[in-house]
């Protein structure tokens, strides 16, 4: 019952609670399911959420209350190969620079209740640091070092089977991530607001309530907020995948990126080293300078009918 109970607290009824039974349709659920996966959701995760929907709906049937179940879908799965195809060409998800995201940051806060400042400074601190938006919500005050500006990240923000819980950042790697100027007044700003006191969190919801993916989006309608700026496909995972990728363009050491990230894998973290359109550029200039030195022209040469006759003479 953990399983099904988690799905049904923390996915379906944030998604669908406010829906009659007669308005849940079959298109209805693919939806909910892809911002699911979207979300980071795992597959057995997602199956087990479906599973519980499943169950609701079959009730209803026999209560005659809708004629077909709608949660049988089929399909999903493949949602997950499409995601794994991105992962391959990570820098393709990222926000192309710094003024891209201080615009997604603003659009948001104005897009959310109040106006609460936090959703930007969390979206911008998630982006400048590599990280995911639970280990943004488990950042602690006594985790930021502000002499040498670096943040120990040990603790993430998930969901469990009780609830949000706070647990080790995913496979229990602890890293040290540099916090850069851009977003140390954000930093200072939040130490102040909780008083700089040790276990406090550092980023949270308007009413101190801990911050996830789906909070997120939510409260700022991140959905219509990033179609409206043209990233029709940007998830809160992307501004991870933002800020590595903007790390290996400004030249970190591909050993040093993959200990800020926290892969497990040097191949995972190599594909953040594509050269962007810029680089690709400079490529093809400096070859045309290479070539423009005088040398002879590249490309097939044509043969001589007639071969130089060689002179040989005998040395005693």
């Amino acid at each position: 019952m953990d399983p099904y109970g988690a799905g049904w607290r923390l996915r379906i009824v944030p998604t669908l609670g406010h829906l009659e039974v007669r308005d849940i349709l079959a298109g209805t659920v693919d939806r909910a399911a892809y911002g699911w996966i979207a979300d980071g959701c795992g597959m057995s995760t997602v199956k087990n959420t479906l599973a519980a929907l499943v169950r609701v709906m079959e009730q209803a049937v026999r209560d005659g209350i809708i004629d077909i179940n709608p949660a049988r879908i089929t399909g999903w799965n493949g949602e997950f190969k499409r995601a794994e195809d991105e992962l391959d060409d990570p820098r393709s998800l990222a926000l192309r620079d710094w003024q891209a995201l201080e615009e997604l940051a603003q659009a948001l806060v104005e897009r959310s209740a109040d106006q609460y400042a936090g959703w930007g400074s969390a979206v911008k601190f998630t982006a400048c640091t590599a990280a995911r938006i639970g280990e943004t919500s488990g950042v602690r005050t006594k985790d930021i070092d502000t002499r040498t500006w670096e943040w120990d990240v040990c603790r993430q923000t998930t969901p469990g089977p009780g609830g949000l819980m706070d647990k080790a950042t995913k496979g229990k790697r602890r890293r040290t991530v540099p916090i850069i100027p851009q977003i140390r007044p954000l930093v200072i700003q939040r130490l102040e607001a909780v008083g700089y006191r040790p276990m406090a969190r550092l980023f949270t919801g308007p009413r101190g309530g801990r911050i996830t993916t789906a909070v997120l989006r939510d409260a700022t309608h991140w959905d219509e907020v990033v179609v409206a700026l043209g990233y029709e496909h940007l998830r809160r995972h992307d501004l991870r995948h933002t800020g590595l990728t903007w790390m290996a363009d400004a030249g970190v050491k591909v050993h040093v990126l993959r200990l800020i990230a926290g892969h497990g894998s040097l191949a995972t973290t190599q594909r953040y080293l594509h050269p962007d359109r810029r680089a690709i550029g400079e490529a093809g200039m400096a070859l045309a300078a290479h070539l423009a030195e005088g040398r002879e022209a590249a490309g097939p040469k044509v043969v001589p009918k007639e071969r130089p006759q060689r002179h040989l003479r005998v040395v005693r």
